[in-house]
């Protein structure tokens, strides 16, 4: 085995660690592959001779390769950080796909992708790398140009951020389905009172495509709102058939037609009431998505 081949070897034992560290960075699957391929470009330039610690050292690569894409993308005016819903990874209700399992951990749902999102670039390095992958403030400094203690203010202010937002279901996967089913049920049966009851009050409910431009996604907020919107999905959904999926390992629904998927809701069940809706009826944006077989 030549020098290039073993140095492949080992990164290629990094790949899903780094994978699971863009993605939480970026939010977009595709950018996590681009972010991990210029990783392995740069360490196959550099080597290892001067690296103690290949994975720490991949992983403060991947990092500063994600801050770079983030700000980019905030100064991109025709492209805004917030723009679009973050890449759901969609499986089987029976469970998630191996491959996938580790970009899941940590209870990362879409509507924590989406309060992600709203932070600034160098706040969502230091949350991403200290909160959920324990990587020292003093290592994630440099990245971000700051001091550790600057940094550690960085995460904090991230964490402040995340906790008023409901963003970790229920652990229950038994009783979000019943939640969502009780949901679709009310929206069918056009029973305005019963798709309150299982809302939470402050339920935010986020839709990409439909009834808002291409790219943009709208958000409303409040039970009573977003129940009357939902009675306005029984209509749009009219003839399409529910097939219950998991959106990012919790309950969600596809709606299709012929087997086309048309629209796609992820929720977020909290204390067993639906805390967020995340929508997306973007024909273009769900044709990028990676369905398994619905038939």
């Amino acid at each position: 085995m030549d020098e290039h081949d073993w140095l492949a070897r080992r990164f290629e034992g990094h790949r899903t660690h780094l994978r699971a560290v863009a993605y939480r960075m970026l939010g977009s699957l595709s950018e996590a592959d681009d972010a991990v391929q210029e990783a392995w470009l740069r360490l196959s330039r550099t080597g290892t001779e001067d690296v103690d610690n290949l994975g720490g050292w991949l992983t403060t690569v991947v990092g500063r390769i994600c801050l770079d894409m983030l700000r980019s993308r905030k100064s991109r005016q025709e492209d805004p950080v917030g723009a679009q819903l973050p890449d759901p990874i969609i499986g089987r209700e029976g469970g998630i796909d191996p491959e996938h399992e580790v970009l899941l951990a940590d209870s990362v749902g879409l509507a924590l992708l989406v309060v992600l999102d709203t932070l600034d670039p160098a706040e969502r390095l230091a949350f991403v790398l200290h909160d959920m992958f324990a990587l020292p403030f003093d290592e994630i400094a440099p990245i971000v140009g700051r001091s550790p203690g600057a940094t550690r203010q960085l995460a904090s202010r991230a964490r402040r951020r995340l906790q008023g937002s409901p963003t970790v279901p229920d652990a229950d996967l038994t009783r979000q389905r019943e939640v969502v089913d009780a949901f679709f049920a009310a929206a069918r049966g056009g029973d305005f009172d019963a798709l309150v009851s299982v809302l939470d009050p402050d339920v935010v409910l986020r839709a990409e495509g439909g009834v808002v431009p291409a790219g943009t996604t709208r958000s409303v907020r409040g039970a009573a709102t977003v129940a009357s919107q939902a009675l306005m999905f029984r209509q749009a959904g009219a003839g399409g058939v529910l097939r219950p999926v998991l959106v990012n390992g919790a309950a969600g629904m596809v709606v299709t037609r012929d087997g086309v998927p048309q629209t796609l809701f992820a929720f977020t069940v909290v204390a067993g009431k639906i805390a967020a809706i995340d929508l997306i009826a973007d024909p273009d944006r769900l044709a990028t998505l990676a369905f398994e077989p619905l038939s």
